[in-house]
């Protein structure tokens, strides 16, 4: 029996247009994101992305002005992505030492189901980062994420859980960072040299809790010149 539920009303032509708009962008973006991260900047080619998404190279320009400017569209969404993540934690309503490690496994998570993420950050450092500092986007995205590390930071050490001094929310982001992103770009020279997949699924639990184990550790021992002062 077919249903007398009436249908949801069309939407007018100019929201279906900012839609489609949207839906197209977002495509261009997908597809743009393996692209760059597989074949770098230099290499990656706008006639490939355009071939592989329903658009042309001339709507790609229109809606970014040229190779540049999508490739810094896809940087902001990489890190917007991440960003947007670390936002979840529940720092009002978590201990700091559940915070601080659920922020570490939180970003281990991300960066293994990225990993364009990851070559797009090696791509860039290979540049020096000359296009991130023209993007008006990236320091305030990235300013989120020292955000989130400093509430925890002054949290721990207000309830003197973290004894560290000499730490501040900076050190603790690379110290998270640098694993993460080690774990996922180097798994391939690491694997062929030691014989160990850093991937492997049945290692994963223990790297992710390693990962968790190594930051509380350090945040909650005190500082070598605390204890000497002590002393």
């Amino acid at each position: 029996m077919r249903s007398t539920a009436a249908a949801p009303a069309s939407l007018p032509p100019a929201a279906l247009r900012l839609r489609d708009a949207e839906r197209t962008r977002g495509e261009i973006l997908d597809v743009a994101t393996h692209e760059f991260a597989e074949r770098g900047y230099s290499g990656a080619r706008v006639d490939e992305i355009a071939a592989r998404t329903r658009t042309t190279k001339r709507m790609i320009y229109y809606y970014w002005g040229g190779k540049e400017e999508l490739y810094i569209a896809v940087l902001e969404r990489a890190y917007a992505q991440i960003r947007a993540a670390e936002q979840t934690v529940d720092v009002e309503h978590l201990d700091p030492i559940s915070a601080i490690r659920r922020l570490a496994e939180l970003t281990f998570d991300h960066h293994e189901s990225h990993p364009d993420f990851i070559r797009l950050v090696s791509i860039e450092n290979i540049h020096h980062a000359e296009h991130i500092v023209k993007s008006a986007v990236l320091a305030g995205l990235n300013t989120r994420a020292v955000d989130v590390i400093v509430r925890i930071l002054e949290l721990g050490r207000a309830q003197g859980v973290f004894q560290r001094d000499d730490v501040d929310a900076l050190d603790v982001h690379m110290l998270i960072s640098a694993y993460c992103l080690f774990r996922v770009a180097n798994q391939y020279t690491f694997g062929a040299i030691f014989g160990r997949n850093l991937t492997d699924d049945t290692r994963r639990a223990h790297y992710r809790q390693m990962l968790g184990d190594i930051i509380v550790a350090y945040l909650t021992r005190a500082s070598p010149r605390s204890a000497s002062l002590a002393h």
